[in-house]
């Protein structure tokens, strides 16, 4: 189905149309349209028309209204103040257009840009051999839901999950386990995520011991390294044991975090390994790059150290190692190149921003990113913990992101059993997940991805306030009033007048499409979690304002309720979904 023109869309057009028709002489001008609490939306361009045509914006205001065709979704339209226009829409208009978006089941009407680009999405960077911990949670839980948003809006989009796999440690955990053979072999056979880890963990421990006490293994450790660069056989072999147990530990994780992630989507550091001379090359002969003190290097007019001295973005070491900058070009030639990218979206900490702009830089010196193809890094704050200081546990560690979660999903069960009414055990267990780990991501979600947020299970899994639990009651209530409708349906009627509450959940519900597209053009999450808080607060209010199925209200206003009722859960349930977040039928 054809996506909905919302009611502000439509409105804007025609007050675009009737300035052009009243004032020839504007050219294109635009009416400057807002939501307003003196009406349903307020237009404030006349008055930079009329000081730009020097004339009185009250009569300009006048002539513009007269210019708007009858028939349309305006029901009053007021000149106020010094010519601004008060317009308030009518009853018919927003359920017509609410009712032209329940018909399309799946996407409610929201635009689907068939002409949209391939962005690549770089998000969730583990390290092999390593635990996640709370510092991970934030590139995965942001990236997921813009690759989801993303998709939901045209995009073709391809996951990339840069994991790191490479470098110098390797040389220490290979070396040892050529010497401890049996070092990552689980209990029981048992290859679950927890046991893969504590393996790794054990042997990494072992290793590093061994490498800080004793010379001949640091040697041979060293010894190993160029093994592994040289692409040894035998120590390639053992490298990728590192890697597939780290990937059971990986998807464990991932799963508990309620996301998808498939080998074709990790392509890691080494994934890049056969590329790194030539990028090195093609640097060199194109005079982007050039050495210094023997190392190839990029420089930057406005880049420069605390002494004034300028500081170089580091292709190739004077001992002829390669670094991350010349892995992160690399990706960047395979990905426009290869998978044909028009967007290449880094989900990284913010921290890592002057190295970005230096890559992305080289890149277009380069004519590797160019006009048809952007880089884009979507950069995140610090997880804090409740004194505002970064996330640690109380001997100062950093957090496990594991522990963290079951931590979450404990809170949400005490909650979820308080409200829980004729739930089972399994149902009640299923559902502390889906609430505390939504509660995880939506706290992440509903802050700007460039601040920093407090991490607070107490507030994250509170029934009141900004919080995803919030919005799944609220979603579940409206599932619950359609379950206690019978042979209720929800039904629009446009002919029935409005009560505050209505007219306030369904110009809302309209905004849904506009807001999945700004956030997709933006990169900008908070923007859908803003607006679904807003949605679950219009419906309770509405919820208790306006009754649905009590005997005295007229069959046809239950219907027309039931139906803002059901788009309600439809837009929150579509919503949620796109942030990563579940919504339980049943609370």
């Amino acid at each position: 189905m054809a996506s909905v023109n919302s009611l502000a869309s439509t409105l804007q057009q025609q007050l675009a149309d009737a300035l052009t028709a009243a004032l020839p002489d504007a050219g294109t001008a635009d009416p400057l349209l807002r939501r307003s609490d003196r009406a349903d939306f307020q237009a404030n361009g006349i008055l930079a028309l009329a000081k730009k045509l020097k004339g009185n914006p009250r009569e300009l205001a006048s002539q513009v209204t007269a210019a708007i065709p009858e028939g349309g979704p305006i029901k009053e339209i007021e000149v106020s103040g010094p010519g601004f226009l008060n317009i308030t829409l009518s009853d018919r208009a927003i359920i017509e257009t609410l009712a032209a978006r329940a018909a399309d089941e799946d996407r409610l009407g929201v635009p689907f840009d068939d002409a949209a680009g391939t962005t690549v999405i770089d998000y969730a960077q583990p390290n092999v051999a390593k635990e996640m911990h709370v510092g991970h949670l934030r590139s995965a839980v942001i990236g997921d839901a813009m690759a989801q948003i993303l998709e939901f809006s045209g995009e073709s989009v391809v996951r990339r999950h840069h994991i790191g796999d490479w470098g110098t440690q390797f040389g220490m955990l290979i070396q040892y386990l050529v010497e401890h053979p049996d070092e990552l072999s689980h209990e029981d056979g048992a290859e679950d995520g927890e046991a893969a880890m504590s393996s790794l963990n054990r042997l990494y421990k072992a290793s590093r011991a061994l490498f800080d006490s004793d010379e001949e293994f640091k040697a041979r450790s060293r010894d190993r390294v160029v093994a592994l660069q040289a692409g040894d056989e035998e120590t390639l072999a053992m490298w990728q044991r590192f890697v597939d147990e780290s990937k059971i530990y990986f998807y464990s994780v991932f799963n508990k975090l309620d996301m998808e992630i498939s080998d074709p989507d990790i392509v890691g550091e080494s994934g890049y390994n056969d590329m790194l001379e030539e990028t090195a090359r093609l640097l060199e002969e194109s005079g982007v790059a050039v050495r210094s003190e023997g190392a190839l290097c990029v420089f930057f007019d406005d880049v420069k150290g605390t002494d004034g001295e300028p500081v170089p973005l580091i292709v190739q070491k004077s001992n002829g190692g390669f670094g991350y900058a010349a892995t992160d070009l690399s990706a960047i030639r395979d990905r426009v190149q290869n998978l044909k990218a028009t967007t290449l979206l880094y989900v990284v900490d913010a921290r890592q921003a002057l190295h970005f702009k230096m890559v992305f830089e080289t890149a277009r010196r380069a004519g590797w990113l160019n006009e048809d193809v952007k880089a884009v890094h979507l950069a995140f704050g610090t997880v804090l913990g409740k004194d505002g200081k970064p996330f640690k546990t109380r001997a100062g560690e950093t957090v496990r992101l594991e522990d963290l979660l079951d931590e979450a999903i404990g809170r949400a069960s005490t909650v979820v059993r308080e409200k829980a009414k004729d739930l089972t055990e399994d149902e009640i267990a299923e559902r502390a997940a889906q609430v505390g780990i939504g509660a995880v991501k939506y706290a992440d979600l509903s802050t700007s991805a460039a601040r920093d947020y407090k991490f607070d299970l107490d507030q994250m899994v509170s029934l009141t306030g900004d919080t995803s639990v919030y919005i799944q009651y609220a979603h579940a209530r409206s599932r619950s009033i359609k379950r206690k409708a019978g042979e209720l349906s929800p039904r629009p009627h446009p002919e029935l007048e409005l009560a505050p509450a209505e007219r306030a959940l369904g110009l809302h519900l309209d905004e849904f499409g506009e807001v999945v597209s700004e956030v997709a053009a933006a990169y900008e999450p908070h923007k859908l979690a803003a607006y679904l808080y807003q949605l679950s607060s219009l419906f309770t209010t509405f919820y208790d304002q306006c009754p649905v199925l009590k005997a005295e209200v007229p069959g046809d206003v239950a219907e027309n309720r039931l139906f803002l009722s059901d788009l309600t859960a439809r837009t929150l349930h579509r919503g949620m979904a796109l942030l990563g977040i579940r919504t339980p039928e049943r609370l």
